[in-house]
């Protein structure tokens, strides 16, 4: 049934009510430090649980330990190679597309900014590409696979933010709804899965539809681990492109935390771009993805690299030529595509790897309370 406004309100009042119900629990017993403790230690599928785990987590990992019982293996079987065949093109999808997309939601750039990730920005990036691929990996739900702890840590992780925020009277829930609402991580899945194909799409990267529509199931499948309510997730891309445009009308628009967040990332991809000639690729490729207006909006700046980067596209089919023609030349590209996304996270990461644990408090002078003004939507900023 398509989405209306009427139903993304409705979706706006709801959380996650059995993760949410657990961190409650875990707050009051004062057991937060004591689970994230130990998880620290549990990082894949089938291990041992530790002693001293409090009981209403061990419960919840138990429940959550497994994919839904509705999970097609021969469509999650061609999502990761759709993802291996294209894992340099998602990894700068993401990070030049989906992150930036948050930052326009203002009320999810407030929610961000209220994090301790503000101070490790490249925490947030890191967390997203690690979740990624852990997700691809031939054992993600098998046991000794890494991805259902990682999701079971991060419903954690949002339940612990919205359960801080209404506790401290921080959010304006009835004007901005449940903080990491059912709408939001709708929305968030859109961003993690059409998002990219839009901007793979734009960046002139050929894909089948088959391998378009695994894609986005595995991230319908990434959602309903996550607590995304799948019976109000758009079943197809048709449905999700109707949904995802909603979305951006109702709540996309400029903010200061957005253009903060955005000039952090930035920041943090000029670092990890070799010499400082190419630093200027890094905006040029995020203006490219999201548009002049959002760019505006995110204050990404203009440069010398803006018309360059347009050709982007060509320099990919030229490879993406070489790739169909050659096996010798398939398997290079692949090699390199690997090799490039696992720099790039060991960069992000600075070796570490991360655990996602419950936030025990939040950022208290990025303040996030007050409205997210809803005016000035998909309107261009003077220039």
């Amino acid at each position: 049934m398509p989405h209306t406004e009427k139903s993304m309100d409705a979706l706006r009042r709801s959380g996650d009510e059995l993760a949410d119900a657990v961190v409650a629990t875990l707050f009051e017993r004062g057991e937060v430090g004591t689970f994230n403790a130990l998880m620290r230690y549990v990082s894949t599928t089938g291990q041992d649980l530790p002693d001293g785990l409090p009981g209403v987590a061990r419960e919840y990992l138990r429940v959550t330990g497994t994919p839904p019982d509705w999970v097609d293996w021969a469509e999650m079987e061609r999502a990761r190679l759709f993802f291996i065949d294209n894992n340099v093109h998602i990894s700068t999808a993401l990070s030049f597309a989906s992150m930036p997309a948050c930052y326009l939601v203002p009320h999810v750039a407030r929610l961000l900014s209220a994090t301790h990730g503000l101070n490790y920005p490249s925490k947030r990036m890191a967390e997203t590409g690690q979740f990624t691929v852990y997700l691809m990996r031939p054992d993600a739900f098998e046991s000794g696979g890494r991805f259902v702890p990682a999701a079971q840590k991060v419903r954690l992780l949002h339940a612990a933010i919205r359960h801080h925020l209404k506790r401290e009277d921080r959010w304006d829930t009835d004007t901005l709804g449940v903080p990491i609402c059912q709408e939001d991580m709708i929305g968030g899945q859109m961003f993690f899965s059409l998002l990219v194909l839009d901007s793979l799409h734009r960046l002139g990267i050929h894909m089948s539809a088959e391998g378009a529509d695994a894609y986005y199931y595995a991230w319908r499948v990434v959602g309903a681990m996550l607590g995304v309510d799948q019976a109000a997730v758009p079943a197809t891309l048709d449905e999700a492109r109707r949904f995802l445009d909603l979305y951006m009308l109702r709540h996309m628009g400029p903010s200061e935390e957005g253009a903060h967040l955005t000039r952090q990332l930035i920041d943090l991809y000029e670092e990890v771009v070799p010499g400082t000639l190419f630093d200027p690729v890094v905006s040029a490729l995020i203006r490219y993805l999201v548009g002049d207006t959002c760019a505006d909006w995110l204050d990404v700046p203009r440069t010398t690299w803006d018309t360059l980067v347009k050709a982007a596209p060509h320099l990919l089919g030229v490879l993406e030529t070489i790739e169909d023609r050659s096996p010798l030349g398939a398997w290079a590209l692949d090699r390199l595509g690997h090799l490039t996304t696992a720099l790039e996270l060991s960069s992000l990461t600075r070796g570490r790897v991360m655990h996602y644990a419950i936030p025990e408090q939040l950022r208290k002078e990025y303040g996030v309370s007050g409205a997210a003004a809803r005016t000035r939507r998909w309107t261009p900023p003077p220039p």
